[in-house]
């Protein structure tokens, strides 16, 4: 496939994942708000912090290394032992999951059951589905490399959206089910999400699409794992390429979900605070989300395609390696542009954003402090995302293991600060922290595209070099809203206030919709 096909396709991936990810966003978004109406804070920390948790430390752990792996590389290649490579994670995660659920179960402190209802159904639920999801890896990995844009639109929609009506009916319903709700509710998606692909291969193997497009893949049979005499089951150069990436994972997800892991295992705040910083959390990521995360995602699939792992730049074909240098560079102009313009609008409208989500248990306390600094952490994680996704592209297995050994200082360390800071500013200093980590990952990035291009013409980096007259824009921006802010709240709380004695029912009615949410919802 030309270097030209390969970008329109991830620019049409990565548009739809993005526009998916909105849906999903919006969602999300409306169902939190929802359930803070019906459910406790505890609850809700508990769901979104401990089990949550458990369910991405097993999926994590068992495909990440196998996805970096078998994305990379041309379509054409031997499927057979990389579908069997890829069934490998089906044991990785039931593994994981035994290993882990014991620890939630017998290691961490358990929510008292007066407030926090059936937590050990919990732990087997969100273990049981982390396993069921691990099932359609091999049709998820097909899908990727052969860019199904319209396969992941579908079947990401129908999972998401079968989730949040099974969640609302049974809060509804049933709201002293506990975590009985959001148990059936993430086994529904999971189920959902792999039928899906299945249901899809089954209808498209055989089919006269599929021998138009010459699909590797002739046969439903063919999906599943297949001993050959006289030759290796899996290919042995993607299992390497697995086992580097392998170790870097444990490194990664510590990086990742390492204020959860602080939260869980440490006990540095109680359930209701993780469910305030959950729910300030999702609120800052939604933009990082939506929009950072399917970009990352797809053009990690572009440059892996358009260049050859582990050559130099001089030994790549010059018009793909133009290209790519072109696409890093708008990439890195546009997730810029977007981290600027979160970090200053954000961080002056936190409080009133959060007044209106969720009302004062939300805009008081730390939560417009939380918002604030996630509004800055929004930038870092736009350039991370962007940085990291070409430099895995390209890293050769010596790399990889070489980066493992940076990823196991920086762990140690961010741990560390991570836990200091709570100490001193608490659930502020998780962000902090992360802010801290995501620098040293960029700065280990951008080090490793410069001395890639060093010997090219090509400067991508100076995407990250905004105008000094955008600049100044933000600035006025910033002063601006930050004298705003203080008008806007008090129009909110003193109005309305005012209206209701002058009987402007009007006002009064606004009012206690957007501070406390109408009576039915």
């Amino acid at each position: 496939m030309a270097a030209q096909d390969v970008l329109g396709q991830t620019a049409r991936l990565a548009s739809s994942s993005a526009l998916l990810q909105v849906l999903f966003r919006v969602i999300t978004f409306g169902l939190n708000a929802f359930t803070l109406r019906y459910l406790s804070r505890e609850l809700i920390g508990v769901v979104n912090v401990r089990l949550t948790l458990l369910y991405s430390t097993v999926v994590f752990l068992a495909r990440e290394a196998f996805r970096r792996a078998c994305l990379s590389g041309s379509a054409k290649r031997n499927w057979a032992k990389t579908i069997n490579l890829l069934w490998l994670t089906v044991p990785l995660g039931v593994f994981w999951s035994l290993i882990l659920g014991l620890v939630w179960l017998h290691l961490l402190e358990v929510p008292d059951p007066s407030v926090v209802p059936h937590y050990q159904a919990g732990v087997v639920a969100f273990g049981l589905s982390a396993i069921i999801e691990l099932l359609g890896e091999p049709f998820w990995v097909l899908a990727q490399v052969h860019l199904f844009v319209r396969l992941k639109v579908i079947a990401e929609s129908l999972s998401v959206v079968s989730k949040c009506i099974l969640t609302v009916t049974l809060v509804i319903l049933y709201p002293h089910w506990g975590l009985y709700i959001f148990s059936l509710a993430q086994l529904l998606y999971v189920s959902v999400l792999v039928m899906c692909y299945v249901i899809y291969f089954v209808v498209f193997l055989g089919s006269p699409e599929a021998t138009k497009k010459s699909f590797p893949v002739a046969r439903v049979k063919a999906l599943l794992p297949s001993f050959v005499e006289d030759e290796t089951f899996v290919n042995l150069k993607e299992a390497r390429l697995t086992w580097s990436f392998f170790k870097q994972s444990f490194l990664k997800q510590i990086l990742t979900e390492g204020e959860r892991y602080v939260m869980t295992f440490l006990n540095v705040l109680n359930f209701g605070d993780q469910g305030v910083y959950d729910i300030v959390n999702n609120l800052g990521s939604l933009v990082a989300r939506f929009i950072f995360s399917p970009i990352e995602e797809s053009f990690y699939v572009f440059f892996a395609k358009v260049l050859e792992r582990g050559k130099t730049v001089k030994d790549q074909k010059q018009d793909d390696v133009a290209m790519a240098a072109n696409v890093l560079e708008l990439l890195l102009k546009l997730v810029l542009l977007i981290g600027f313009t979160i970090t200053v609008f954000g961080y002056a409208y936190s409080q009133l954003a959060l007044d209106i989500y969720g009302g004062s248990m939300l805009s008081s306390g730390t939560g417009p402090d939380l918002l604030r600094c996630y509004s800055l952490y929004v930038l870092f994680l736009a350039v991370n995302g962007v940085t990291e996704c070409f430099t895995f592209a390209l890293m050769c297995k010596e790399e990889v293991d070489r980066y493992n050994f940076v990823m196991l200082a920086l762990s140690f360390i961010f741990l560390c600060i991570s836990y200091f800071l709570t100490h001193w500013y608490g659930s502020v200093g998780f962000i902090l922290a992360n802010c801290f980590n995501m620098g040293i990952r960029i700065a280990h990035s951008t080090h490793y595209i410069y001395h890639y291009f060093r010997e090219s013409t090509h400067r991508p980096l100076t995407g990250l070099l905004p105008s000094p007259a955008l600049l100044l824009v933000y600035i006025i921006s910033a002063v601006v809203t930050a004298f705003s802010e203080p008008l806007n709240m008090w129009q909110r709380k003193v109005l309305p206030v005012q209206g209701a004695g002058n009987k402007n029912m009007l006002c009064l009615l606004c009012g206690s919709f957007f501070t406390k949410g109408p009576s039915w919802f």
